[in-house]
């Protein structure tokens, strides 16, 4: 299955595009965003494109145009670097997170609970260590904190346990035989969803760092975005969803400071001013859920920066 990018045309419109803005896809992926977004800005526009995996980025240098740019790393060390160090001011950025289907389409990157291969789950599989070898290397507590907190697993300490008294026997090498481990621990119940999603989920996001990483995303941003520029960020599960929900509430609602404090006056409306304004948030539409089953879970926050 190639690659579909999920809520296109609402998250391009999110970013509101001026032509001749400075805009950011901080998960280039498959590229389905930049390519839409390059359509969208003048000639004195540019784009900086964003990502971990080389892959991506192979497949970004073969964009030949000169107001497009693509950097690997992660987007959060990136948007830093460009602001700080390229003095790049940016007018708009979307984030989509969660992992691609050409990623989860490759049986050899492990992101896969229906394909064999080994089981690896990095995003950049050059660096870091896979998911194999952390959970040979990691003790039951920490496994089950992971998938119950990362995963929102049910059958955290159950599945845990066999995972460590499978690593016992025989090395858990392959994305299968971590599957066949998880289908003996949960009941045959949910039919609309893999027994594996919560597991391969909450171990994904944990070798990649994916929610620190979002977390410091964000807390950039909020610094460094211009007046009236555009935050857009689809999220695939409740974790990640919280997380963005909280920080735009955070920013779009005054402080209240209690009487008595002792606090200037410069204080008091830097910590009372609302710094941005939650747009909207939109859900694919059942059509696109149709075209694309992947997208069923997805969620497009938008917020504009006072």
């Amino acid at each position: 299955m190639s690659h579909v990018s999920v809520l296109l045309k609402e998250s391009i419109n999110a970013l509101n595009i001026k032509p001749d803005g400075v805009y950011v896809d901080g998960t280039f992926g498959s590229g389905g965003h930049s390519l839409e977004i390059l359509k969208k800005i003048g000639k004195s526009g540019k784009l900086y494109a964003i990502d971990q995996d080389p892959q991506s980025v192979l497949l970004g240098k073969k964009i030949k145009d000169n107001r497009f740019y693509i950097k690997q790393g992660n987007f959060s060390k990136v948007i830093k670097d460009l602001h700080y160090l390229d003095n790049v001011q940016i007018d708009g950025i979307l984030l989509d997170l969660g992992v691609s289907s050409t990623q989860i389409d490759t049986a050899n990157r492990g992101f896969s609970f229906m394909k064999n291969g080994p089981l690896d789950m990095r995003m950049n599989n050059t660096t870091g260590i896979p998911a194999w070898q952390w959970l040979q290397k990691t003790n039951q507590k920490k496994i089950e904190n992971v998938l119950k907190n990362l995963g929102e697993e049910r059958y955290a300490k159950k599945i845990s346990h066999c995972i460590i008294e499978r690593n016992k026997k025989k090395p858990i090498l392959q994305t299968l035989d971590l599957v066949e481990i998880i289908k003996k621990v949960i009941p045959k119940k949910n039919t609309f969803k893999h027994p594996a999603t919560r597991t391969f989920q909450a171990i994904r996001i944990y070798i990649n760092q994916e929610i620190e990483s979002l977390k410091k995303t964000l807390n950039i941003l909020i610094k460094i975005l211009k007046t009236r520029a555009r935050i857009a960020i689809i999220s695939f599960h409740s974790i990640e969803s919280r997380i963005v929900k909280k920080f735009f509430k955070k920013y779009s609602q005054c402080q209240t400071i209690p009487k008595g404090l002792p606090i200037t006056e410069k204080q008091i409306k830097q910590r009372t001013f609302k710094k941005m304004k939650i747009i909207k948030k939109i859900k694919p539409n059942i059509d696109e859920i149709k075209k694309n089953p992947r997208a069923r879970s997805a969620l497009l926050r938008i917020a504009e920066i006072l």
